[in-house]
């Protein structure tokens, strides 16, 4: 058996593999409610005004321990069982919280050993958020009888629709460097590997006199004087993922006992997050549910929601999922908070929808007075019911009203990006050939450019079947195993076409490079070998034959039995390839040597995909105009998202369910507007 099946058969023993359909009909528009935070009076005001807004779904109890168990063992109801009657009394569903998100000050003040430990072997104490090492038994005992109580006392409630087990797993301490996250990583360790040489072998430890032998002698790789060995960091981040992986099915267990109700936590697909393989995570949900909030760190915060929604899309099987979180406005945790104009949270929630949601929820209901996210925009802002943010809340329940035939319905796509979180962990190490090149950026540059040329885009996971796909993208999968590489590979041969984009296959699932030339596990599908990594200064470009513009990355390359479609024009390398096309098969395999300008990316994979018979969903566009089409019920719903500052059009005829209007041929669509148009054969 090998290493991965290991793993998956160890936590299958605490939980088989499920998938539940959606527990409501429609769209359903939800919220976070912390009404611990407000007196009794504000929950009866609340329960008009979510009436009143269209709410059908509410969180709760999600931060809830230290007020259901103030006293280890003592447990106090009152407040949580008013307001699931009350929820109930007005017809609002629940999204039931296990509470154990952050431990109460009891638990850590009694027992300091729970708190998480960082690489330099110091801990982080109580004070902000998820104060717990997920390798905690005590951690884990006090949890397991918290969700015990709650799971008996609501487990049956008819109000309950969904139980939402803690929150964001590992946004902060999905890594934890203690004593007992030691132990916990020598037994993963030697569950995956069976024995000390076979993990010698591994992780090359005959370099720098690392040979283990002795298990205890084995650590997590904890802060050091020097580069860090990079095949322990990547098992590091894999123990440390399956480990959050085994507390959340550790409560889903403890929850099976007691409720019939479908089991979910809060996935965190965005760009800042990638401790968590979300690839072994989401077979173990009911359903997949994400929190997702646009990041203005990044060059094109709509571009990223887009793809954080086809990612989530890929981890639901191409099925619908749930938006967990999102914001009306701004947040409160990067170094600016933007505001969203007048119309943007309704594209944004239509976006998501578009591609595969068929639940929308914010994060929060009412506005916080205080605490750390007393900045974080809410449905209910700050100032009341008055104010342009509660107006556009309004306008978006009245639409997803208005779209609730869409859902159950799925998204079209014909193409695909292979994503990979070991591959983002292997590329963004230690003492790697160039700083400037991170996995995401690699990933995001390759989806933007499809999604400019108006290709909706499927991601999926290295080793997934490829068949249904006319053309699939691999871009930066560095670490790759030989049955993922074989994937890909039986793709092309038997008629796929592929592009593959520098310092891909360089190495195995043991960090171990492949020898013999790079791109390694590519070499005969490309029809080309590297000899060396030549990466550019920041700010460095290099012209191609083409006039094409590149920076960041350049090797020496050499084509086998490739067709070489541009080279170098100047510079040390002028002369040698950089974009090539192999005939491999009854396929084709394109190879991007360097990071080509982002035009110059786009006009080359225009024309991989025309080759590849890839039909655009929508017209080629700098990325304000998105068209997504989601089918099904006998129907056809084309999706289409005015991002720009001026009118846009889009062929389709059919009736478009926002405003109740028929499209004959031609949509005309205002700037920021929406339009989901229920399509009709043309004349």
């Amino acid at each position: 058996m090998c290493a991965r099946a290991h793993t998956a058969a160890f936590l299958g023993e605490l939980m088989p593999e499920r998938s539940t359909p959606l527990p409501w009909t429609g769209i359903v528009l939800g919220c976070d409610y912390n009404y611990e935070q407000w007196p009794e009076p504000v929950w009866h005001e609340d329960m008009a005004l979510m009436r009143k807004a269209g709410v059908g779904l509410v969180a709760i109890n999600v931060f809830g321990w230290s007020n259901v168990e103030p006293r280890p063992g003592e447990y106090d109801f009152t407040d949580l069982d008013r307001i699931v009657e009350l929820l109930h009394d007005h017809q609002i569903r629940i999204n039931m919280g296990t509470g154990t998100a952050s431990p109460p000050p009891w638990l850590t003040r009694r027992h300091p050993e729970v708190l998480p430990v960082a690489p330099d072997g110091t801990s982080r104490f109580f004070g902000g958020r998820q104060a717990w090492c997920p390798s905690s038994p005590v951690f884990r005992e006090h949890a397991l009888a918290l969700v015990e109580q709650v799971a008996l006392r609501y487990g049956s409630h008819p109000a309950i629709a969904l139980w939402h087990v803690s929150n964001e797993l590992g946004c902060h301490n999905a890594l934890c460097y203690d004593d007992t996250s030691a132990e916990a990583f020598r037994v993963w360790l030697a569950r995956r590997y069976g024995s000390l040489g076979a993990l010698n072998d591994a992780w090359g430890t005959a370099f720098w006199s690392q040979r283990y032998h002795d298990w205890a002698e084995v650590d997590p790789p904890r802060l050091a004087l020097s580069v860090r060995n990079p095949a322990q960091l990547v098992d590091f981040h894999r123990f440390s993922s399956d480990a959050l992986l085994e507390h959340y099915l550790a409560e889903a267990q403890v929850l099976r006992k007691h409720t019939s109700a479908p089991i979910t936590t809060n996935f965190m697909i965005t760009a800042h997050i990638r401790n968590l393989d979300y690839w072994t995570w989401a077979p173990r949900m009911d359903l997949v549910a994400t929190d997702h909030y646009l990041d203005h760190r990044l060059d094109d915060p709509v571009a990223e929601l887009s793809f954080a929604a086809d990612l989530t899309r890929g981890l639901a099987g191409g099925g619908p999922w749930m938006l967990a979180e999102q914001s009306t406005g701004a947040v409160n945790w990067q170094p600016y908070n933007m505001a969203k104009t007048p119309g943007q949270m309704v594209r944004n929630s239509l976006t998501h929808l578009a591609r595969g949601a068929d639940a929308v929820c914010f994060f929060q209901w009412r506005a916080s007075a205080q605490g750390a996210e007393k900045f974080h925009s809410a449905m209910l802002p700050h100032a009341g019911t008055p104010t342009a943010l509660w107006r556009e809340v309004l306008d978006l329940s009245t639409v997803l009203t208005r779209l609730a035939e869409v859902a159950g319905t799925t998204v079209e796509a014909d193409a695909a990006i292979v994503f990979s979180w070991e591959s983002w962990w292997a590329t963004d190490t230690e003492a790697r050939p160039s700083v400037a090149v991170r996995y995401l950026d690699q990933v995001h540059a390759a989806y933007r450019a499809l999604r400019e040329l108006g290709i909706t885009t499927d991601l999926v996971a290295p080793g997934a079947d490829l068949s249904r796909y006319r053309a699939v993208l691999v871009p930066c999968l560095h670490m790759v195993s030989d049955e993922d590489s074989a994937a890909i590979t039986g793709y092309v041969r038997s008629g796929g076409h592929a592009v593959v984009t520098f310092y891909s296959g360089i190495v195995d699932r043991h960090d171990r490079v492949r020898l013999g030339g790079y791109p390694g596990a590519f070499r005969d599908l490309l029809g080309v070998v590297a000899e060396e990594f030549a990466p550019l200064l920041p700010g460095q470009e290099v012209a191609l034959g083409s006039g094409a513009r590149a920076a960041l990355w350049t090797e020496r390359l050499r084509a086998t039995t490739a067709q070489i479609v541009d080279r170098y024009a100047e510079g040390p390398l002028a002369g040698v390839p950089a974009i090539t096309r192999n005939a491999y098969g009854a396929g084709q395999a394109w190879y991007l040597a360097t990071a080509l300008a982002p035009a110059d990316l786009r006009d080359t994979l225009r024309r991989a995909m025309r080759e590849a018979g890839v039909t655009a969903s929508g017209p080629e566009s700098d990325g304000s105009l998105e068209v997504v089409h989601r089918s099904g019920g006998g129907h056809r719903y084309v999706f289409v998202i005015n991002h720009g500052h001026k009118e846009a059009e889009h062929p389709v005829t059919g009736r478009d369910l926002v405003t109740g209007e028929r499209v004959d041929g031609m949509l005309r669509l205002p700037a920021g507007a929406v339009a989901v148009v229920r399509e009709e054969p043309g004349p």
